[in-house]
C-alpha cells in the first residue's frame, strides 16, 4: 500500500462532476486531511447513465468525464497532492446496451461468439430474451414498430424495435438479400450464409465496398423496404436470430440470463471464469502497476458466484504486478453476521457502522410509546417480521419469477435422480425454495467448491427449521431436500455438481430477494421511525445501551480495523444529518404524536379520497411524510424564502413518488395508480405552498425546532465518533457540512466544491462556530480537526486499542466515551453526547444549560490516570484528576476529543 489510509472522500462522477473537477479538488482534499479520493465508477457506461454502474466497457474511461487523458491528468494532480485513488468497480454485471461490444457480439453470433461465456446466459433456453418492447410482440409487429435499418456508417444492417436496435446474425441476411434486385444477390446469400465470427470485419468490409456502388446501395435500400413491408418475411428474419424481442413485462418470468436484482438492462458476468476475470480486470491491474490505483471497492460482491475466490484472485492479480491496493467490498452484514476473514480484505464499505450508530441515538426506553403513537395514527398494529416474510415471498414468486423457475428446474433435475425425491413436483419444489430463501436471516451464504463453511451450515440448518415451522409447504421432505442441495449433501458426483449449480444461483438470488423485499419495499411501508429504515438496518432494533455499541466496535477492531466507516453513501435512504435529526424523535414519542395530529388536522382538506377505502396519502405514508419533511429542511431554512420552498418541494415530490411506488401498496413502478399518485402530489404541494394551507410550513418549522437543535448536536456527536472509532472514515461528497439528503437521486446532487473550499479558509475557533451552528461550519471544523489529528497518528485510529470508558453520574446515559491507545504512548479520548433532546431542553443553542451535567464524569483507566490531555479543537487542556467531568470539558463544549501530551 503506497499511501497510509487516513480517510476517504467519496466523489460521484457524472451529473457535472468529471476528471477535471476531481483534479481541481486535490489540494482541498489534502488540506482537510483526506488521504484517498474514492471515485464512483468511471469506466464507459450505457449512454445517459447517471451513476456508472451499468458499465459497457471495463477497459475504457468514460469519454465525457475526460477519457484516458483526463484520467491521467486527474491521477497526476492527486499524486502531486499526495492523495491516493480508490475506484468503485462493478464486476457482477454490465449494461445491456447496443454500445456494449461484447453483448453485441453475443447477440450476433450466439454460442459461437467469443464472449458467449462472458455473460451468465442460460444457453439451453431457446432464445436470448430481449424484453424491450413497450407492447406485446404481436402488437408491435402489427403496428409497424419493427423494421430493418441500414447503418451505412458501420456498413451493417440492424433490427430496429421502435428505436432500440439489435445486431443481425450475418448468416441470416439472406432473408434481406432475397429481396435484392442486383447481380450480386445470389453470391451474397451464399457468402453470408456460411460466415463465421472471425470473419465479421471482413464481411463488413465487403458490404462497405458494395455500398460504394450507388446502384447496389439503391437496390439494398429497396430490399430493406420490401422486407419491412412484408410482415411475414420480417417475422421470419426475427425468428432466425439467436435473440427474441419481447414485451418488457415478460422479463420477470422468462428472462434467459442472470440479471442484477430485477433490472433486465444489467446482465450478470461470469467472473468465476479465468478468461473473463482477466479481460474485465485488465485496466485496473494496469493502473495498479502504474501506481495510479491505491484501492478498489467491489460493488455487489454478493452477486458473484464465488466471492471468496474472486477476492483471492483479485489480490493475487495485484500482487503479480507487485502492488497491494486496499480492497473493500459492498457487503451488508445483518444481525450477528461478521465479515469473513478468509476473504483477506481490508473491510466492508461500512453499512454496519450506521446500524451501530443508530443504536446509540435511539432511546429504547420510549419504544412502546412510539409504537403506540404510530399504530394509533395508521389505525392498525403492524408486525414487521411478518411483513418482511410476506414481501420476501411476494418478491421471489412475482418479481423474480424467472429466477425461481430456473432454480426449480435445477432442483428438479437432481430430485429426479433420487428414489426418495423423484416424486417431488415443480410446485412443491418451487414453494420450498421460496420458504428457505424467506427464512434466511442474511443476504446470502457462501457455499462453494471449497465446501460448506460451518457458519453457513448453521445458517442453512436454522433456515430449513424455520421454513418447516411456517407450514407454507405441507410436507417437510421437500424443504429438507432444498437444505441438502444447499449443503451439497450428496454422494454421486453428478448430484453434487447439480447441487453446486443450484446453490450458486440460489446464493446469487437471495441477496436480491432480501434487498427488494426489505430495503426497497418494507423500508417504505413500515414507517414508525424512518431513521431506522436504512441499508443494513433493522427497524425493530429500537436503540441499545452504550455497552452494545462498545461490543460492536470491538468486533470492528478485530475483523476490519481498516474497514470503511460510512454514514452517508449514494445508496443510503437519507443523509446522515437527516437521520441524526430523526433519531431525536425517539426520545419524545408523545410530543411527536401530538404534533403529527395537529399537522394532519391542518392538512386534512388536502387529503384526497381515492375511493371509499383509500385516501391519498394513506396514513403510513402521511406519517412518513412529516418525518421526511423534518429531515430535509436545512437548519437555516427560512419559511419566507420562496426559492428555498420551491427547491424543497421539488425534492420532496420526487421522494414521495418513489416512496409510495417502492412500498407497492397502492401504486408501483410497473403499474402506477394515477389517481392515488396525483392525490399524493397535491398533498405535498399544499404542504409547501405558502398560500394553500395558511402557511402550514411556517407553523411546522416553528414547532419542530427542539428536534432540529437536538439533531444538530447528534450530528456533531456521530461525526466525532465516526472519526475516532476503529476504521477509516468515509466522507461522502459535501458531508463535511450538514447532509440532509433524501434517497437517490436526491443524494447524488452535485456539490459546489469551490464554495466548500472557500468556506473553510477562515480561522474561527470551533467553539465560536458553535454559536452559528445552523450554517454547518461547526461540523466542518470538527471534521477537519479530527482528520488532521488522524494524519499525525494514522494507525492509532485503525489498529490501536479501542478501550470503552465507564461514565458515572446523574447523566451517564447521555454520554458515550472511549479511548484509543497505541503501544508506545499515543492516546486519545473521545467523549460524545447521546439522547440530545432532553439535554438541550430550555437551551437556544447546542450547549446544555448550566447544571445539566451535575456530577457526570468519564472514568479513565489506570493506564491513562494522571495523563495530561489537550483538546483537538483548540488550545485548552483537560483536567483529569479523578476522571473527566462533563461540566468542565475544554472550551465549554458538549463533546471532546482529547489528545495525550
Amino acid at each position: 500500500m503506497s499511501r497510509q489510509l487516513i480517510a476517504t472522500y467519496r466523489l460521484q462522477f457524472r451529473e457535472g462532476t468529471d476528471f477535471e473537477t476531481a483534479a481541481a479538488m486535490a489540494p482541498y482534499l489534502r488540506a482537510i486531511g483526506v488521504s484517498h479520493l474514492y471515485a464512483s465508477p468511471i469506466f464507459t457506461a450505457s449512454p445517459g447513465s447517471t451513476h456508472g454502474y451499468d458499465v459497457i466497457d471495463y477497459n475504457r474511461f468514460e469519454d465525457y468525464l475526460g477519457g484516458e487523458s483526463g484520467f491521467v491528468a486527474m491521477s497526476d494532480a492527486l499524486a502531486h497532492a499526495d492523495v491516493g485513488l480508490i475506484l468503485d468497480f462493478v464486476p457482477n454485471h454490465m449494461g445491456v446496451s447496443p454500445e456494449n461490444a461484447w453483448w453485441e457480439d453475443v447477440l450476433a453470433w450466439g454460442r459461437e461468439s467469443r464472449y458467449a461465456n462472458t455473460f451468465d446466459i442460460a444457453w439451453d433456453a431457446e432464445k436470448i430474451l430481449v424484453p424491450v418492447l413497450a407492447k406485446p410482440y404481436g402488437e408491435a409487429s402489427m403496428d409497424g414498430d419493427l423494421k430493418v435499418v441500414l447503418d451505412a456508417a458501420d456498413s451493417r444492417m440492424r433490427f430496429d424495435a421502435a428505436g432500440y436496435q439489435l445486431p443481425l446474425d450475418p448468416r441470416t441476411l439472406g432473408h434481406v438479400f432475397a429481396f435484392l434486385d442486383h447481380p450480386e444477390r445470389d453470391r451474397l446469400i451464399r457468402r453470408f450464409s456460411v460466415a463465421t465470427p472471425i470473419e465479421g470485419e471482413e464481411l463488413s468490409e465487403r458490404l462497405r465496398e458494395h455500398l460504394g456502388d450507388e446502384t447496389f446501395a439503391v437496390a439494398l435500400e429497396s430490399a430493406i423496404g420490401s422486407i419491412n413491408a412484408d410482415q411475414l418475411a420480417l417475422h421470419a428474419l426475427h425468428e432466425a436470430q439467436v435473440w427474441r424481442l419481447a414485451w418488457w413485462r415478460t422479463a420477470r418470468e422468462k428472462l434467459t440470463y442472470r440479471r442484477f436484482f430485477e433490472i433486465a438492462d444489467l446482465i450478470g458476468i461470469r467472473q468465476e471464469l479465468r478468461h473473463v476475470f482477466r479481460e474485465s480486470h485488465r485496466t485496473v491491474i494496469r493502473l495498479a502497476r502504474e501506481r495510479r490505483l491505491d484501492g478498489i471497492r467491489i460493488d455487489h460482491v454478493d452477486g458473484l458466484a464465488d466471492p471468496k475466490n474472486y477476492l483471492l484472485d483479485l489480490r493475487q492479480a495485484f500482487q503479480s504486478v507487485r502492488r497491494d491496493p486496499v480492497i473493500f467490498v459492498e457487503k451488508i452484514l445483518t444481525g450477528e453476521e461478521r465479515l469473513r476473514k478468509s476473504w483477506e480484505i481490508e473491510g466492508t464499505t461500512g453499512y454496519e457502522f450506521i446500524s451501530a450508530l443508530s443504536g446509540l441515538y435511539v432511546d429504547p426506553e420510549q419504544e412502546e410509546g412510539m409504537t403506540r403513537a404510530y399504530s394509533q395514527f395508521i389505525g392498525e398494529d403492524e408486525d414487521l417480521r411478518q411483513m418482511i416474510l410476506r414481501q420476501k415471498r411476494s418478491i421471489f414468486s412475482r418479481n423474480l419469477a424467472g429466477e425461481l423457475a430456473y432454480l426449480t428446474a435445477e432442483a428438479l433435475a437432481v430430485a429426479s435422480r433420487g428414489l426418495a425425491t423423484r416424486d417431488l413436483g415443480p410446485d412443491t419444489i418451487s414453494r420450498s425454495i421460496i420458504e428457505v430463501a424467506t427464512a434466511l436471516p442474511v443476504y446470502r451464504t457462501y457455499v462453494g467448491v471449497d465446501g460448506v463453511p460451518a457458519t453457513d451450515r448453521a445458517i442453512i440448518d436454522d433456515a430449513v427449521t424455520l421454513a418447516k415451522s411456517q407450514r407454507e409447504v405441507e410436507a417437510d421432505e421437500p424443504i429438507d431436500f432444498i437444505g441438502r442441495l444447499l449443503t451439497l449433501d450428496f454422494d454421486e458426483g453428478r448430484d453434487v455438481a447439480g447441487a453446486l449449480n443450484f446453490t450458486r444461483r440460489f446464493q446469487q438470488t437471495t441477496g436480491a430477494v432480501m434487498a427488494k423485499a426489505v430495503e426497497d419495499t418494507v423500508f417504505f411501508r413500515y414507517n414508525r421511525l424512518i431513521a431506522l429504515n436504512e441499508v443494513g438496518g433493522e427497524p425493530d432494533h429500537y436503540g441499545t445501551d452504550v455497552g452494545a455499541f462498545h461490543d460492536a466496535m470491538a468486533i470492528r477492531s478485530e475483523d476490519q480495523p481498516e474497514g470503511l466507516l460510512a454514514s452517508s453513501t449514494h445508496d443510503t435512504k437519507r443523509g446522515e444529518d437527516a437521520r441524526a435529526r430523526l433519531y431525536t424523535l425517539s426520545e419524545a414519542p408523545k410530543h411527536w404524536s401530538t404534533l403529527v395530529e395537529s399537522f394532519a388536522e391542518a392538512m386534512g382538506a388536502y387529503r384526497i379520497a381515492v375511493d371509499e377505502t383509500l385516501d391519498a396519502p394513506d396514513a403510513p405514508s402521511e406519517w412518513m411524510f412529516y418525518q421526511a419533511l423534518l429531515g430535509v429542511l436545512p437548519a437555516d431554512f427560512d419559511p419566507a424564502d420562496d426559492a428555498a420552498r420551491s427547491a424543497i418541494a421539488g425534492r420532496l415530490q420526487t421522494f414521495m413518488q418513489k416512496a409510495v411506488r417502492e412500498a407497492k401498496r397502492y401504486t408501483s413502478w410497473t403499474s402506477p395508480a394515477e389517481a392515488y399518485e396525483t392525490g399524493v402530489e397535491g398533498f405535498v404541494a399544499a404542504a409547501l405552498d405558502r398560500g394553500a394551507t395558511d402557511d402550514f410550513l411556517h407553523e411546522f418549522w416553528a414547532s419542530v425546532q427542539p428536534f432540529v437543535r437536538a439533531g444538530a448536536l447528534t450530528s456533531l456527536s456521530q461525526a466525532l465518533i465516526k472519526l475516532t472509532v476503529p476504521g477509516v472514515p468515509d466522507i461522502y461528497q459535501g458531508t463535511e457540512f450538514y447532509d440532509l439528503s433524501l434517497v437517490d437521486p436526491d443524494n447524488r446532487r452535485s456539490v459546489d466544491f469551490k464554495a466548500l473550499a472557500a468556506a473553510i479558509e477562515d480561522d474561527e475557533p470551533l467553539r465560536a462556530s458553535l454559536d452559528h451552528w445552523r450554517d454547518g461550519m461547526v461540523k466542518a471544523k470538527l471534521t477537519i480537526a479530527a482528520l488532521r489529528l488522524r494524519q499525525t497518528a494514522p494507525t492509532l485510529f485503525t489498529t490501536g486499542a479501542y478501550v470503552p470508558l465507564e461514565v458515572e453520574g446523574v447523566r451517564a446515559r447521555h454520554v458515550v466515551a472511549f479511548a484509543r491507545i497505541q503501544e508506545g504512548g499515543a492516546a486519545t479520548v473521545t467523549i460524545a453526547p447521546r439522547l440530545c433532546l432532553a439535554m438541550l431542553e430550555g437551551s437556544e443553542g447546542l450547549v446544555p444549560g448550566a447544571g445539566f451535567w451535575g456530577d457526570t464524569t468519564v472514568i479513565l483507566p489506570a493506564s491513562l490516570a494522571g495523563q495530561a490531555f489537550r483538546s483537538a479543537f483548540g488550545t485548552e487542556t483537560a483536567e483529569t484528576a479523578g476522571g473527566i467531568a462533563l461540566a468542565s470539558l475544554p472550551g465549554g463544549l458538549p463533546f471532546a476529543l482529547l489528545v495525550a501530551v
